[in-house]
């Protein structure tokens, strides 16, 4: 397996850096039901989660993991290392979004339909923006782009976190590229939100989002809003030239953007 190099160098990945720290540079199974021994995230259901290989038994996933606790996690593979982290990371919002999934199912067979393929998108490709003040929301909102990361940039720096959910989204960021987009949800927050260190200010953030993605306001993926990654203060060094924002089919003005592109695998 090839390692890219300095590959969590992006502040993107600031919500999993306490887990990844005590892990391998690579994934490693027995590393990962180490971690979740030391660490273990309450299922609802009676079972710890736990991190096991695919099986074939023909129990759905979802189902696997809320009657069983077990997350089916392929080894040596970024996507569902990645998946496994952001469960110890974001343990309520995971359960929500499993929960939810299995009442999609029902009844038993149901055909898959656009709440599921909703929760997807978010699973894979989520993002959560908090910001103190609600106008850079607007901003980001209305496709300002240039005007939110140029002539707002300090405010954004100071004033804004980009918080990566999506498993999906954490393995594109091993090798960015341009065009890379994820699926937002913006909230409003006071300051005492951003003066938390990263574990608890995710202490704060997890039922918050478990609720929001509960709440039925996201039935469709373009509930979210789309947001191009590379536009993010700090995440590539060519967004510190103003003229980086004129590429206007990274940086799409005034209308929705396919947020496609981090949604492969």
């Amino acid at each position: 397996m090839t390692l890219p190099s300095a590959p969590y160098a992006s502040p993107l990945f600031a919500p999993l850096r306490h887990w990844l720290s005590q892990l391998p540079p690579v994934p490693d199974s027995a590393a990962l039901r180490a971690l979740a021994a030391a660490y273990p995230v309450d299922c609802g259901n009676g079972f710890p989660v736990s991190f096991v290989a695919p099986q074939e038994d023909g129990l759905a996933y979802e189902c696997r993991v809320w009657e069983r606790g077990e997350v089916e996690t392929r080894p040596d593979n970024w996507h569902d290392f990645f998946n496994a982290l952001v469960w110890l990371a974001f343990p309520k919002t995971k359960r929500a979004v499993t929960a939810a999934h299995v009442a999609a199912m029902q009844p038993q067979g149901a055909a898959r339909g656009q709440i599921r393929d909703t929760l997807t998108h978010f699973d894979e490709c989520g993002i959560v923006v908090l910001s103190t003040q609600p106008e850079l929301l607007d901003l980001l909102r209305a496709f300002a782009w240039k005007e939110l990361f140029v002539t707002h940039r300090e405010a954004v720096r100071h004033s804004m976190r980009f918080i990566v959910f999506g498993h999906a989204t954490y393995e594109a960021l091993l090798s960015p590229f341009r065009g890379l987009t994820a699926k937002a949800i913006l909230h409003a927050v006071t300051p005492d939100w951003l003066v938390q260190d990263e574990r608890a200010l995710l202490a704060r953030l997890d039922p918050w989002l478990a609720a929001e993605l509960s709440s039925g306001r996201y039935a469709r993926p373009r509930d979210f809003q789309p947001l191009p990654l590379l536009g993010i203060p700090g995440v590539t060094p060519e967004s510190e030239q103003p003229q980086y924002y004129d590429d206007t089919w990274q940086f799409r003005p005034g209308r929705r953007a396919t947020a496609t592109a981090a949604c492969a695998g």
